[in-house]
C-alpha cells in the first residue's frame, strides 16, 4: 500500500526563495492556477489506498443539457469547501463529476439540436449521420434507434459539458476530472440494469397492472415523488342517484364526467344519514349502471353532501376505496387523455349506450360538458355548479391535471405498502449524519406519508431501457410472468433492438417468439445510482470497496423525497447499506425579493458574468458564508466584501514577507516555539490556537460558514492591530531576540491563515503560498498547534486586544483633535481595571512605538472599570518641525 502524503508536509521543506510580486492582484489567478493545477494532478484520486484514508463525495450530476445558473456557484463551492478541508486533514479525497444526460430535457434537445426523433423499433445504424440542419416541419424529422439517438446526445453532451466544466474549473472546484461519468453512458446503463435485475431477482421489484398517475400531454406514468399539488377552478355538480324505491341519493361531485366509471357510493360508516342505506343499491343517473352504498372511515360527512361516488379513477383517494372496498375496475380514461371509443360492456341500457356514444372519444374536458349538458337535459342536476378553488394533482414538468389510468408498470418496494420496510428506511435515515440536523424530520415525514411502492416504468423513448423480453405464446399473447432476463455479461442492453437470449430478430413479435418490454426506467431510477456509478459497484471491485459507502452526498433541500431517498432505497436493497455517512442539504438562492431563483421567473444570473466581475475567490467567499439549509439572498454587496478579503489577504501577506518573516520562521516544534519571547507574541499565538480550534470544530461539523467567519475576523484583527503594534520591533528596533520573537508569530499565523483561507479562496492563497513555500498550499496540511500548543496554553490570550484598544483610544483621539496618525503624543492616561493595566504593561513598548507616545501614565480603577484614555497631549506641529 503507497503512503498518503497528500495533506502532509513533506519531512524536509525545500527552501524557496521569496519572491512577492511589485504589485500582487487577483487578475489572471484562475487561469494560472487552473492550468497549473490540472498538470500537477493536485487533486487526483490515488487509487492505490484504503477505505480508512478515503473521503468520498457523492457529488451531484448537473444536467449539462440545461443553462447555467448562478445557484450552480452557491452549492458546488459549499461542496468543495468540505472537499478542500478533508484533503489538507490528510484524507485522499475521491470527488467525481457526472452529468445527468438522462430525461427529458436532454431528450427534447438533442431532438431540437440535429431534428432527429427517437423510435426504439428501428434498428441502430453504425453509418447514420444527422442531418446539418434539422427540417423545418417535425413530420419531416427521420426517426432514428435508441442507440443512434444516445450517440448523439453523447456527441452533443461533450459541447454542453465544456461550458459546465469551463465554470466549475474557474470556479475552483477541486472535482479530479479523470473521474467522470454520465448517466446515460454505457457505464451507467449497465449498472442501472444490472441494479434492477438483482431487485428483480430479489423480490424488491416487481410488475403490477394497478391505477397510476398519467400525464397525458407528456404519455408517460408519474411517481409520486414527482407529484406537485396546483390551486384550480371547479365546480360541484349536485346530482342525483336512484334507489328502488324512487327516492332519490344525491351527491356532489367536480367529476361528473367520471360517471359511467362509477363502481360504487361511499359514505363515513358514523354518519347517520346514510347508515340505513349501507348494503343497499343505488342506478347512476344518465348510464343506468347499479351500484352500491358502501361505508369508509375516509368519507367525509362534512364535504359536499357526505356521500360520494367511486369511480375508477378520479384522484388517489378513489384508489384506495376501490382496492380496500375490493370494488370492480370500470376503468375509460386511456392514456391519451381521451375517453374509450367503444361503450362499455357494464352500460347495458340502450339510452345509456346512446348517451355514451355522444361522450366516447372525447378529452376530459369536452366529456365533462357533454356530461352536464345530459344531466340537465334529464332533470338530473340540482341547480347550477358551485364555484370552488382546489387542489389539483399535475406531474411537477407538466401543464396539464394527472389523470389516473389502469396500466402495467415496473415498481421498486419503497415501504409504500410495507410497514417493515417502511420502519427500516426510516431507521436507515437515521443512521445518516443530517447537515442541518433538521433536516431529517423532511426525510421520515415522506417516507410515513407513503402510499405505494414506486413506480420506475416510464413511457418515454429515451433513456435506460428496461433489460426485459417476453415470450409470446401460439396467440401470440406475451407471457409477462416470466420474463427473459439477459446475462450480466450483455449488458447495457436494448431490447427494442436487440433479440430475447435464446431467439432470432426474425423470432420478434411472432407467435412463439418475443417481445421487447417497450419501456425505460424512470431517470430517478438511475440517479438514485450515483454512488453505485461512480465507485464502480459489480464493474469496479477494488474502486467500489475503498470508496463505498460514500462520506458525503450534498444536494438541494428540495430534492429529499425524490433523489436522497431514493438514494436510500437503492443501497438498502442492492448492498443492505446506507449510501453515505453524511448528507449536506443546500438551499435555495433567492432574489431581491426572497423570491426563488428561476429560469422560468426570469430573475437568475449568469455565472461568466459575475465570475469576470468580482473574481471566484470573491463569488467562493459568498456561497461559503451561507450555512446549510439556509435560503440565501443572491448579494453582489457579499461578493465585494470577499474580493476585498482577498485583496488585503494579498497585500498583508506582502508586508508580513517584506518585515522578513520567512518559512523557516514558522513555529513547529517546541524549540523554535521558544523564540516566543515577548508576551504580545505569545497572545497572539494563544488567540491562533483557539481560531485553529474552533475553525477545526466547525469544519468537522460542517459548519463551514462559521469556519470563514471566524477566521475573517481574526484575519481583520492581526491585521489592523497586531500587524500595527509590532512594526518597530519587526524593524529591528528592540533588538535580534524582539525581532526573531515577531517574526515566529507572523510567520507562523500567516501560515495558518493561509491554510485556513485556502478551502475558500483556494486562488489567492495559493498565489501567496507560491511566494514563499514549496508546491501547493492544497496539498499542505489543515493546521495544528503541535509547534505552540504548550505556549497557548500558559500565555494570556487578552494581552493582544486589550494593547490593541487601548491603541484604538490613541488613535481616536487623533482623529478628533484632526491631526495626521503620525502625530507624536507627549503624554496621556490610561486607566482601567488591574487586570488590564497589567495586561497594557506587558505590550507597552508596542504600544508607544505604534501609537508614537512619548509617554503613558497607566492607572488602576476598581475591576469593573473600563479600559479609557483621557489627558491626551499632542505635540504641536512647530514643536516637531523644530
Amino acid at each position: 500500500m503507497a503512503d498518503i502524503n497528500q495533506g502532509t508536509d513533506t519531512p524536509a521543506e525545500p527552501t524557496v526563495d521569496i519572491t512577492v510580486p511589485a504589485k500582487p492582484g487577483l487578475e489572471g489567478l484562475e487561469k494560472k492556477f487552473t492550468q497549473n493545477w490540472a498538470e500537477r494532478k493536485t487533486y487526483a484520486f490515488n487509487r492505490d489506498t484504503t477505505r480508512e484514508q478515503v473521503y468520498s463525495i457523492d457529488t451531484p450530476p448537473p444536467t449539462a443539457s440545461g443553462s447555467l445558473h448562478v445557484g450552480h456557484m452557491f452549492s458546488y463551492t459549499q461542496t468543495d469547501v468540505i472537499a478542500r478541508y478533508q484533503r489538507m486533514k490528510g484524507k485522499n479525497v475521491f470527488y467525481p463529476l457526472g452529468w445527468d444526460d438522462n430525461g427529458l430535457p436532454t431528450e427534447r434537445r438533442v431532438q431540437n439540436y440535429y431534428g432527429v426523433l427517437c423510435d426504439p423499433a428501428i434498428p441502430y445504424d453504425p453509418n447514420f449521420t444527422a442531418p446539418e440542419k434539422p427540417a423545418k416541419n417535425q413530420r419531416d424529422w427521420p426517426r432514428i434507434s435508441r442507440q443512434n439517438f444516445i450517440e448523439l446526445c453523447e456527441i452533443l453532451a461533450v459541447e454542453d459539458e465544456k461550458v459546465f466544466e469551463e465554470l466549475f474549473t474557474t470556479l475552483g472546484l477541486s472535482v479530479d476530472w479523470s473521474h467522470t461519468y454520465r448517466t446515460i453512458d454505457a457505464h451507467s446503463r449497465k449498472v442501472s440494469q444490472l441494479a434492477f435485475l438483482n431487485d428483480l431477482a430479489s423480490g424488491d421489484a416487481y410488475m403490477a397492472e394497478a391505477p397510476t398517475m398519467w400525464d397525458v400531454t407528456f404519455r408517460t406514468a408519474v411517481a409520486q415523488a414527482e407529484l406537485e399539488d396546483k390551486e384550480r377552478p371547479g365546480a360541484y355538480h349536485r346530482i342525483s342517484f336512484h334507489r328502488e324505491n324512487g327516492e332519490k341519493v344525491w351527491i356532489e361531485t367536480t367529476r361528473p364526467e367520471l360517471l359511467p366509471s362509477c363502481v360504487a357510493l361511499v359514505a363515513h360508516p358514523d354518519d347517520q344519514r346514510y347508515q340505513p342505506l349501507f348494503g343497499t343499491k343505488v342506478t347512476s343517473p344518465l348510464f343506468g349502471v347499479e351500484v352500491e352504498i358502501k361505508a369508509h372511515p375516509l368519507a367525509q360527512p362534512d364535504k359536499g353532501a357526505g356521500i360520494a361516488m367511486i369511480c375508477t379513477f378520479g384522484d388517489t383517494t378513489d384508489v384506495t376505496w376501490w382496492r380496500e372496498l375490493q370494488l370492480d375496475t370500470r376503468a375509460l380514461i386511456g392514456r391519451d387523455g381521451r375517453f374509450a371509443s367503444e361503450t362499455p360492456d357494464w352500460i347495458t341500457s340502450p339510452e345509456g349506450r346512446e348517451r355514451y356514444a355522444r361522450m366516447a372519444g372525447a378529452t376530459v374536458f369536452t366529456a365533462q360538458k357533454t356530461v352536464v349538458e345530459m344531466l340537465i337535459e334529464a332533470g338530473e342536476m340540482d341547480g347550477d355548479p358551485k364555484p370552488i378553488t382546489h387542489p389539483v394533482k399535475f406531474y411537477e414538468k407538466g401543464d396539464k391535471p394527472l389523470e389516473i389510468v389502469a396500466s402495467r408498470q415496473w415498481y421498486i418496494r419503497n415501504g409504500g405498502r410495507d410497514a417493515e420496510r417502511r420502519e427500516a428506511l426510516i431507521e436507515r435515515g437515521r443512521q445518516i449524519t443530517w447537515h442541518p440536523t433538521f433536516m431529517r424530520s423532511r426525510y421520515e415525514n415522506w417516507v410515513e406519508g407513503l402510499n405505494g411502492d414506486w413506480l420506475i416504468s416510464r413511457q418515454r423513448f429515451f433513456g435506460v431501457p428496461f433489460p426485459i423480453w417476453y415470450a409470446l405464446d401460439a396467440d401470440g399473447e406475451p407471457n409477462y410472468d416470466e420474463p427473459i432476463v439477459p446475462s450480466a455479461e450483455m449488458l447495457p442492453v436494448d431490447p427494442a433492438s436487440e433479440p430475447a437470449p435464446g431467439y432470432t430478430e426474425d423470432q420478434r413479435g411472432l407467435p412463439g417468439g418475443f417481445i421487447a418490454d417497450p419501456d425505460v426506467l424512470d431517470t430517478w431510477a438511475t440517479s438514485s445510482l450515483t454512488p453505485q456509478i461512480a465507485t464502480g459497484w459489480a464493474v469496479d471491485r477494488e474502486l467500489h470497496e475503498v470508496t463505498f459507502p460514500m462520506d458525503l452526498r450534498p444536494q438541494g433541500h428540495d430534492i429529499i423525497r425524490t433523489w436522497l431517498f431514493s438514494t436510500v432505497v437503492r443501497s438498502n436493497s442492492l448492498e443492505n447499506s446506507v449510501p453515505w455517512t453524511d448528507t449536506a442539504l443546500s438551499g435555495w438562492i433567492l432574489d431581491p425579493d426572497r423570491k426563488k431563483m428561476s429560469k422560468s421567473k426570469g430573475n437568475v444570473v449568469v455565472p461568466h458574468e459575475v465570475l469576470e466581475k468580482y473574481g471566484s475567490d470573491a463569488v467562493r467567499y459568498w456561497a461559503a458564508s451561507a450555512k446549510l439549509g439556509a435560503d440565501t439572498a443572491y448579494d453582489e454587496a457579499q461578493m465585494k466584501i470577499g474580493r476585498r478579503l482577498a485583496i488585503k489577504l494579498l497585500n498583508a501577506s506582502k508586508f508580513v514577507l517584506g518585515l522578513g518573516a520567512t518559512a523557516q520562521s514558522v513555529i513547529t516544534t517546541q524549540a523554535q516555539a521558544n523564540l516566543l519571547t515577548n508576551d504580545l507574541d505569545r497572545s497572539l499565538l494563544a488567540r491562533l490556537a483557539s481560531l485553529v480550534e474552533e475553525s477545526t470544530a466547525a469544519f468537522e461539523n460542517y459548519e463551514y460558514a462559521r469556519a470563514l467567519q471566524i477566521s475573517e475576523t481574526f484575519f481583520w484583527h492581526f491585521t489592523d492591530d497586531f500587524v500595527e503594534l509590532i512594526k518597530d520591533r519587526a524593524y529591528g528596533k528592540a533588538g535580534d531576540a524582539e525581532q526573531a520573537s515577531v517574526l515566529s508569530a507572523l510567520a507562523t499565523t500567516l501560515d495558518a491563515l493561509l491554510r485556513m483561507f485556502a478551502p475558500f479562496l483556494p486562488f489567492v492563497t495559493d498565489e501567496i503560498w507560491s511566494w514563499w513555500r514549496a508546491g501547493s498550499v492544497h496539498r499542505a496540511p489543515w493546521p495544528t498547534t503541535a509547534g505552540y500548543a504548550k505556549l497557548a496554553k500558559t500565555a494570556d490570550a487578552e494581552i493582544l486586544p486589550t494593547v490593541a484598544a487601548a491603541l484604538g483610544g490613541i488613535r481616536k483621539a487623533k482623529s478628533q483633535a484632526q491631526v495626521k496618525q503620525r502625530t507624536e503624543v507627549e503624554s496621556a492616561v490610561i486607566t482601567g481595571s488591574q487586570q488590564s493595566i497589567q495586561r497594557l504593561k506587558a505590550g507597552l513598548a508596542d504600544l508607544k512605538a505604534a501609537g508614537n507616545a512619548h509617554q503613558l501614565t497607566l492607572q488602576v480603577q476598581d475591576a469593573q472599570a473600563e479600559l479609557e484614555i483621557s489627558q491626551v497631549k499632542l505635540r504641536a506641529e512647530e514643536e516637531r518641525a523644530s
